[in-house]
């Protein structure tokens, strides 16, 4: 009887987190690349998409420099609710071969 029950408690019990808003306050996107190249430009059109479909503000912020660490830092260090997203590319595939010493680290 317990291994009928248990699934269908934890279920219930789950309810109240899938009926969470989100996005209920506005979303970064963080381009770690100078403004008006093609990441910056990917994210402003990805960024109305997301407001369009979701009714909520995001905003991109461009935070070029290091080779894109400064700005993958910002992400990598904030708080992990889905408020901060970061616009990748290729050059952080190759940063992991060739930067030892970055101040985060992906898993």
């Amino acid at each position: 009887m317990i291994r009928t029950f248990a699934p269908i408690f934890s279920i219930l019990l789950a309810l109240p987190v899938a009926a969470q808003d989100y996005p209920n306050r506005p979303v970064k996107i963080i381009v770690p690349f100078a403004s008006g190249g093609p990441a910056d430009i990917y994210a402003r059109f990805l960024a109305q998409r997301l407001q369009d479909a979701l009714g909520q503000s995001f905003v991109v912020e461009d935070r070029p420099g290091g080779g894109s660490l400064i700005g993958t830092d910002a992400v990598a260090k904030s708080a992990p609710d889905g408020y901060s997203l970061l616009m990748m590319s290729n050059t952080h595939t190759v940063n992991e071969s060739l930067i030892a010493n970055k101040p985060f680290r992906f898993s």
